[in-house]
């Protein structure tokens, strides 16, 4: 068993720390005749007995061109993924039950094209690429998130068939690469929520009743407090204006785990606290999130919500 995995890793690993870019050699591309293939090869055999049977000169010309065009075929079939460049890139998050994207880049410094690529990571998902003379192009592998936490991408089977579909040739992948599962959101009713004004503080930037003026905005507000009409206005280079009101509270929810029946099970309650994140935010409410061993304070904002639900997802009872 070690002897297996240490051929496996010499023989697709990715050469670097999984990052950089990754230039196919011919050490490791890998070619074998398709079943058509092998029929072809049946088919010129056949061929050849009867012309070497009835003497035919003209039988044997057309053999030994049909066998040739086979073998440039396999030429072209290599070519097609020799010198190929993989680029690793960044994965955005997604939710378990979704599928999840990595991104590779496809270069080409040829001045032929790369045609008909076949990438595949997970059975059944097959993307299918081809790269322009001297250009490249970017490809998103799909993998099911089935659940929560790091998903790693799996080794993809880089192969080409083209031209002739003659022979199949591939090369395993393992770039170092891994997208953020959060938990599945579960939609159900917001906690209570709080007021800062019924504590008896006044905050002149976080009330919705009466039309205060213009503040810039800051990484935490969210986009649906942005005053685009004003922004557009103004023909500086500043950052975008967010209204303030007075008069009113800013309404505060504390999202805790302890506020989830406890006999529910632990993913369960992650994801109706996922679900109360996304709701919270949908609601333009501030919210914070509490779990065992770890508190954020409430605020607003993508930011603030890529942070929560990043907690939720890596979160270890």
């Amino acid at each position: 068993m070690n002897i297996v995995a240490t051929l496996q890793q010499k023989l697709f690993r990715w050469q670097s720390d999984g990052t950089a870019p990754l230039r196919l050699g011919q050490r490791r591309i890998f070619i074998m005749p398709t079943r058509g293939g092998l029929l072809y090869a049946l088919a010129l055999v056949v061929m050849l007995l009867g012309a070497i049977n009835y003497t035919l000169a003209l039988g044997h010309a057309l053999v030994f061109l049909l066998a040739g065009l086979g073998i440039t075929g396999m030429v072209h079939t290599f070519r097609n993924l020799y010198g190929l460049i993989i680029t690793p890139n960044r994965s955005e998050p997604v939710f378990a039950g979704e599928m999840a994207h990595f991104q590779l880049t496809l270069g080409n410094d040829r001045i032929a094209p790369r045609l008909a690529l076949e990438l595949e990571a997970e059975a059944g998902q097959m993307v299918i690429a081809a790269v322009n003379a001297k250009e490249s192009t970017k490809i998103s592998i799909p993998i099911s998130a089935r659940q929560r936490g790091w998903l790693a991408l799996p080794r993809i089977r880089l192969a080409s068939r083209y031209p002739l579909g003659l022979f199949v040739a591939w090369s395993y992948l393992q770039p170092t690469m891994r997208c953020l599962v959060y938990p599945q959101p579960i939609k159900s009713p917001l906690p209570a929520p709080s007021s800062a004004s019924a504590s008896g503080e006044q905050n002149a930037d976080a009330g919705q009743e009466d039309f205060a003026g213009f503040r810039n905005r800051q990484p935490a507000d969210s986009p649906r407090h942005v005053a685009w009409k004003a922004s557009a206005r103004d023909t500086a280079e500043r950052p975008l204006l967010i209204k303030q009101f007075t008069g009113g509270g800013e309404i505060e929810m504390q999202l805790d785990w302890t506020l989830i029946d406890p006999d529910l099970p632990v993913e369960r309650r992650l994801s109706l606290l996922a679900g109360w994140v996304l709701g919270a935010e949908s609601a333009g409410c501030s919210y914070g999130l509490r779990l065992p061993g770890q508190e954020i304070q409430p605020q607003t904002g993508e930011l603030h919500r890529r942070q929560c639900l990043e907690a939720l997802a890596l979160f270890q009872p």
